[in-house]
């Protein structure tokens, strides 16, 4: 899910404002520390893992039009003009599973617009991937967060989440109408709500399942369910507005089973969560076949594949998608939509069909839809492994829509809510970000209840790196990890952060931060063979935060363990400062020097190697080493010249400094006016950052 403060139309002059007034705050005189240094752009890679080299080359900086297309058997058909799409065709050739499939879900739905509800039936099989027998099977209800304001996700959200609110009167919730099994009748008097996480009896997101006879290891349940959902109005990734409709955790699915080893987990069973104010979802993977009957007049975009034309009948039209190797199934309907489709192969890229469904506001704004998705694929597919999926749909919502923006699903995304006519570059950002989820959402498939940060964390680092590549745009990483006034653990469960703002800064800027942090220690080629090998090792098998640390080991050759104690257990962030300088004349040999007491400081977490530079009175600038390890350390510099100031990490390599302001001191300056500037500097960014920052 994209959580960015990008959509407003002022933040860009306002980021910028604020870098110029820090930098100038930090570095009056450029104590000849450079600029920030620039997100790297890394290299095109073979599927030699050998072949993994760096170039500093300059990155592309005008779209191209165009895109190879190779003529291999995989490549989809050139789109025609007026591309069709309630068309077929998209079915790729794949000789075998990516993916091992624990549940096979075949629905059949219908969209009620007078009412603003879905009408479905459910077959769902599920296989027991465990070495242990069930009794139990345990749904995801999700749509009842927004039964009431007493359920867990409105309790823990305030009814807010980014800048959406709740709706007054806008509330929706599922029921479940009938659930059997083949030979026990109806199980309905056989369910329970469960509260794993908080007790809250009001909340009525997870639902078990009694059965009479236990599932042994590797045997097979199907289950038959009626149920329907009214519609929330839109909020939280799903709902409706007027006729536009987002279907995003719209029907009962299997929660996840995990075996024993699994991420850690010391005995294998269900994965139980509510659904929570800041948590996202997470589920085992396997096989959809979906029929959608919509009103003739609407446009459904939807995870997978379509199996056949829509067919019309009676002033209603029914479409039926496939998807296979994914976690989860969404869709999106609406009469306005413009559509457009290209496809596009490349290197890593066999072929791919790009969809788009345009709110009418952005029509004209297709080609830039369409280059930022292709260049994103591109760049993804070359630094951690092929796109697997025949298709690629992005969704357009319109912009009183926004709550449904910005979200991820396997084959699907949506982009922000067409609010303006020609928006900012938010509108590519949130296409790489989105697109990026493909991969450590939907292709590696973290528990997002639980580490969050391994997919929202792994797509931010991911989504810098493109903007970067593709477009030569690139964050001001000292204001971004100033913005970290609350730092947590990264690996805890996504309720237990204080609230939604802490929880994002996390997950997101400071899990980045982290990445960037160790990519600066050991260096952007041996970074890209970490990321690549993390995502071919672990792609379709949840991995956990142990899994990418030994990934992590393996490349470097070393312990990280300390590291991880530190920033990814542990909530740390770091804050070297300059305390304090002191300058007398000494004599030496008959003449007079100048002996400067430079007192450096540590809080927080350590870093090796921080630099620190000297600026003498008559312009020599001297540099020294610090191991960081230490609380304190003097430095004690004698020169013909005194020193006039001090500045700890000048290039600003250190990622994890959220107190830049206190980086510089003058030697001339009154203590008290410069205390009180560096905690004025410090509290006017903090406040700046929390009105743009989210």
């Amino acid at each position: 899910m994209m959580v960015r403060p990008w959509k407003h139309k002022t933040s860009g002059i306002w980021a910028v404002l604020i870098m110029l007034l820090t930098v100038f705050a930090l570095f009056p005189d450029g104590p000849d520390g450079g600029s920030e240094q620039a997100v790297p752009v890394w290299t095109d890679v073979t599927r030699s893992e050998e072949s993994l080299l760096y170039a500093s080359g300059q990155p592309e900086k005008k779209p191209q039009t165009t895109d190879s297309q190779s003529s291999g058997p995989g490549t989809p058909k050139s789109a025609s003009p007026g591309a069709n799409p309630d068309a077929a065709g998209d079915a790729p050739v794949k000789p075998k599973s990516l993916s091992e499939h624990v549940t096979e879900y075949h629905i059949q739905v219908t969209l009620d617009e007078a009412n603003k509800r879905l009408t479905g039936t459910e077959t769902v099989t599920w296989k027991n991937p465990g070495s242990q027998a069930v009794r139990n099977v345990v749904f995801h209800l999700y749509p009842n967060a927004f039964r009431s304001k007493d359920t867990t996700f409105i309790r823990e959200s305030g009814g807010r989440l980014r800048n959406d609110q709740m709706v007054e009167g806008g509330w929706g919730e599922m029921r479940i109408t009938g659930i059997r099994h083949s030979g026990e009748g109806d199980l309905l008097h056989r369910t329970r709500y469960l509260q794993p996480d908080d007790g809250n009896e009001q909340d009525r997101t997870l639902m078990e399942v009694k059965l009479a006879e236990p599932i042994p290891p590797g045997g097979k349940v199907t289950l038959h369910l009626q149920f329907e959902v009214d519609l929330p109005k839109v909020f939280a990734r799903m709902g409706y507005h007027d006729d536009f409709v987002m279907a995003g955790q719209w029907f009962p699915k299997i929660a996840a089973y995990e075996r024993k080893g699994t991420r850690g987990r010391a005995e294998e069973g269900w994965n139980l969560h509510q659904y929570h104010g800041n948590s996202e979802f997470y589920a085992n993977f396997g096989i959809y076949s979906v029929q959608i009957n919509v009103p003739e007049s609407h446009i459904v975009a939807a995870t997978g594949f379509p199996t056949g034309k829509a067919s019309v009948t009676d002033g209603r039209k029914i479409y039926r998608f496939y998807a296979d190797d994914v976690h989860d199934f969404a869709w999106a309907a609406s009469p306005h939509f413009v559509y457009a489709e290209e496809p596009y192969a490349d290197k890593n890229i066999p072929g791919v069909k790009i969809k788009l469904y345009l709110d009418p506001l952005h029509a004209d704004l297709k080609e830039r839809y369409f280059f930022a998705a292709k260049q994103s694929l591109k760049k993804y597919s070359e630094w951690f492994g092929p796109y697997p999926y025949s298709t690629l749909s992005i969704v357009v919502p319109p912009g009183e829509a926004n709550g449904a923006g910005g979200m991820e699903y396997p084959t699907l995304i949506t982009a922000w809510g067409a609010a303006e006519e020609q928006p900012d570059w938010s509108l590519e950002q949130v296409l790489v970000h989105e697109i990026g989820h493909q991969y450590w959402y939907g292709i590696v498939a973290s528990n997002e209840f639980e580490e969050a940060w391994l997919d929202e964390g792994f797509t931010s680092y991911a989504e810098d790196k493109a903007m970067k590549a593709i477009y030569d745009l690139s964050g001001y990483l000292p204001l971004q990890a100033a913005s970290l006034t609350s730092p947590a653990p990264l690996r805890q469960n996504s309720w237990e952060f204080e609230n939604h703002r802490q929880y994002a800064d996390n997950v997101y800027t400071r899990a980045k931060l982290v990445l960037i942090d160790i990519e600066r220690q050991i260096g952007e080629q041996r970074m890209q063979r970490v990321m690549r090998s993390y995502f071919q090792q672990w792609r379709f098998k949840h991995p956990g935060t142990d899994d990418f640390r030994k990934v992590l080991e393996k490349v470097t050759g070393q312990s990280w363990d300390l590291y991880f104690q530190q920033y990814v257990h542990g909530g740390l962030v770091r804050d070297y400062s300059i305390r304090s300088i002191e300058v007398r004349p000494v004599e030496d040999q008959g003449r007079t020097r100048y002996e400067s007491i430079i007192v450096a400081e540590r809080n927080g977490g350590f870093y090796r190697q921080v630099p620190i530079r000297f600026g003498l009175q008559n312009g020599t600038v001297l540099t020294e080493q610090w191991d960081g390890e230490e609380s304190e350390m003097k430095f004690r510099v004698i020169q013909d010249s005194p020193v006039a100031w001090a500045a700890i990490d000048p290039d600003r390599h250190n990622v994890l400094d959220t107190k830049p302001s206190n980086n510089f001191m003058r030697s001339e300056a009154d203590e008290v006016w410069r205390t009180r500037w560096n905690i004025g500097v410090s509290r006017m960014l903090e406040t700046v950052i929390g009105l743009f920052a989210w």
